[in-house]
């Protein structure tokens, strides 16, 4: 499967963004979708995950209680809405399809990713 994820930019502090992951070229609805991501320097880093039915989902601690992924399968799009950015948040984001929520590993295929700016 293809995935192509935008809707990055640059946002002040307390600010929302909603990323985008269109897929094609397979069932999207037969895969797990997550998204992650990777500040400068650091590790790529677990964000949320979403059930094939879009009933299950998981956050990381960071995220939990700020952003929501949910997803759309008949548009073959998933999503993470961000609210209460923080600079901290600043990031490229990542989505991804799998098998099961967890980490890296769980996934085989990835978007090419977004940047998100948050600026204090």
């Amino acid at each position: 499967v293809q995935l192509q994820a935008f809707g990055g930019g640059l946002v002040q502090a307390g600010g929302a963004l909603r990323l985008s992951c269109a897929a094609s070229g397979r069932t999207f609805s037969d895969y797990t979708m997550g998204w992650f991501r990777q500040a400068p320097e650091k590790e790529r880093e677990f964000v949320a995950c979403i059930g094939r039915k879009g009933v299950v989902s998981n956050y990381a601690g960071s995220v939990k209680g700020r952003f929501t992924i949910s997803r759309d399968n008949d548009k073959n799009t998933a999503y993470l809405q961000m609210n209460s950015l923080k600079p901290e948040d600043t990031a490229v984001y990542y989505c991804a399809a799998g098998d099961y929520c967890g980490g890296s590993s769980a996934y085989k295929y990835w978007g090419q990713g977004t940047q998100v700016t948050v600026s204090s």
